[in-house]
């Protein structure tokens, strides 16, 4: 992954959120995000229903999400 790649924002810890990929500093996950946009809601709606987010976030929970389903990333969960 280059510099510009970097995923510094999405942590996982066994202890929160089952385990779930989820936004630093939040209980906010991956998921919530991912279907959220799917479900057609824009990116201003997510910040504004999560205003703890920023729309840095909401780009890293998407870039996790392809990474992950193109094999790129591992899932080690940090301790």
């Amino acid at each position: 992954m280059g510099q510009q790649e970097q995923i510094d924002r999405i942590t996982i810890e066994p202890n929160i959120c089952l385990g779930q990929p989820r936004i630093r500093g939040t209980r906010i996950t991956v998921s919530v995000i991912l279907k959220m946009l799917a479900g057609g809601k824009p990116v201003e709606y997510i910040l504004e229903a999560y205003p703890e987010l920023e729309e840095e976030d909401v780009r890293q929970a998407m870039k996790f999400a392809a990474w992950v389903v193109s094999d790129q990333v591992q899932l080690i969960p940090t301790q």
